[in-house]
C-alpha cells in the first residue's frame, strides 16, 4: 500500500519549513503570496489531503454537524437536509445525516455516535416520545436544535410548523367541499405532529358544528406508502365508508390513493383525499394530491442557522433559545375538488 503524503513531504518538495506548510493550510494570510503559491502547487501535485482525525484531536471537535431524522425515504426530510446542508456549508461545516427509522433505540445509538465523533452540534427530529434520549444527550454539552418539533422547555431551540393549524386547514377544506363523514389516517400516536394535526382536524369539525365522531381514525405504525396502502384497504372494508380522508403525511395519502384506485374507487368523485407536507410527488400523483405544505427546506436552513448561532456562543457566550413556528399552507389539487 502506498504511503500517504504528509506535511513533511510538502515542506521538502517546496523547500520550506513544516511550520510554513502548516500556516499555508491553516492560516494562509500569514504567508507571503509567492511562498503560498509554491506550497499550494506542491500540495496539488503530490495530492496531499489533510488528516481530519489529527485536526479533530487537536481542536477537540470535528467540522461536522449531525442531522438525525425520522425517515430519509420521505422527501420531506430530504428537503430539510438540503436546507441544513446549505447553511452548514456556508460556515465551513459538513453534515452527517442519520435515519432513526422512527426507532427510539436507533435514535439513542446515533446520538451516542454523534457524541463520539465530537460533532459541533446536532439537528434532531425526535423519535422517542418520552424525551429520554434527548435528556441523555444533554449530558454531552453538545448544542442541538429540534426540527419539526416544538421545544417544550427553555433548554433548546426548535423549528417547527403549526400542525394544529395545518390539520384545521385540511379538514376545513373538506367540510367546505360538502363532506360530513371523514377519516383520519394517522401515524404512530407517540409523535406530537400526529396528535397536533388531529387536534386541528377536530377543531375544524367543531367550527362546522360536526361532532368528533364525524371523523374516524385509522392509525398506522409507520408513515410510509405501504402503511397508507394498508389503511386504504381498511378504509375500503368499512361499512358506511367515509367520503373524504385526511392523511397525516403525503406518503400515507399516496398509499391510500393506490389502494382505492386499484379497487376502482374514483378520486375525488367517490373519495376525496388530502395529504400533508406537499412533497414533490404529491403534484405528480395519478390524481394530483391536495396537501398541506410545510416549508421543509426553510425549516432545515433556519434550524441550522440557530444551531450555528449557539455553536458560536458555546464557549462562554450568552445564547437565547428560540422557538420558531412557521405557518402551513393548503395547496388544493384535483384529489379533493368537489363535484361540479
Amino acid at each position: 500500500m502506498a504511503r500517504s503524503v504528509g506535511i513533511k513531504d510538502i515542506a521538502r518538495a517546496a523547500g520550506v519549513s513544516v511550520g510554513t506548510v502548516s500556516n499555508v493550510i491553516n492560516r494562509p494570510t500569514t504567508v507571503s503570496a509567492p511562498t503560498r503559491a509554491r506550497v499550494e502547487a506542491e500540495i496539488s501535485r503530490l495530492g496531499y489531503v489533510r488528516s481530519e482525525s489529527a485536526r479533530q484531536l487537536r481542536a477537540g471537535h470535528s467540522r461536522m454537524m449531525g442531522l438525525l431524522v425520522l425517515d430519509m425515504g420521505n422527501p420531506f426530510f430530504a428537503d430539510i437536509a438540503r436546507g441544513a446542508q446549505q447553511a452548514a456549508r456556508g460556515s465551513g461545516l459538513g453534515v452527517m445525516i442519520c435515519d432513526s427509522a422512527q426507532s427510539p433505540a436507533d435514535e439513542a445509538e446515533y446520538l451516542a455516535l454523534f457524541a463520539e465523533q465530537r460533532v459541533r452540534g446536532v439537528l434532531v427530529t425526535p423519535a422517542d416520545a418520552t424525551g429520554g434520549t434527548i435528556r441523555t444527550f444533554r449530558r454531552h454539552k453538545i448544542p442541538f436544535v429540534l426540527v419539526d418539533r416544538v421545544a417544550e422547555g427553555n433548554a433548546e431551540c426548535s423549528v417547527s410548523v403549526d400542525d394544529v393549524t395545518g390539520g384545521a386547514l385540511a379538514v376545513r377544506h373538506l367540510v367546505e367541499s360538502g363532506h360530513r363523514s371523514l377519516a383520519y389516517v394517522s401515524g404512530p400516536p407517540g409523535l406530537s405532529q400526529i396528535r397536533d394535526r388531529r387536534t386541528g382536524a377536530l377543531q375544524a369539525l367543531a367550527e362546522a358544528g360536526l361532532p368528533p365522531g364525524a371523523m374516524r381514525e385509522l392509525p398506522t405504525d409507520r408513515l410510509d406508502v405501504a402503511a397508507g396502502r394498508d389503511a386504504g384497504a381498511r378504509l375500503l372494508g368499512m361499512t358506511d365508508r367515509p367520503t373524504a380522508v385526511f392523511c397525516a403525511n403525503d406518503l400515507l395519502a399516496l398509499g391510500v390513493l393506490q389502494a382505492v384506485f386499484a379497487a376502482g374507487v374514483r378520486v375525488p368523485e367517490d373519495l376525496a383525499i388530502v395529504g400533508y407536507d406537499d412533497i414533490e410527488f404529491a403534484a405528480a400523483a395519478a390524481v394530483p394530491l391536495t396537501s398541506v405544505r410545510q416549508p421543509a427546506r426553510t425549516m432545515g436552513t433556519l434550524a441550522a442557522q440557530l444551531l450555528l448561532e449557539e455553536i458560536e456562543t458555546a464557549d462562554g457566550g450568552d445564547h437565547e433559545h428560540r422557538r420558531v413556528v412557521l405557518e402551513p399552507e393548503l395547496v388544493v389539487r384535483r384529489s379533493s375538488l368537489p363535484p361540479r
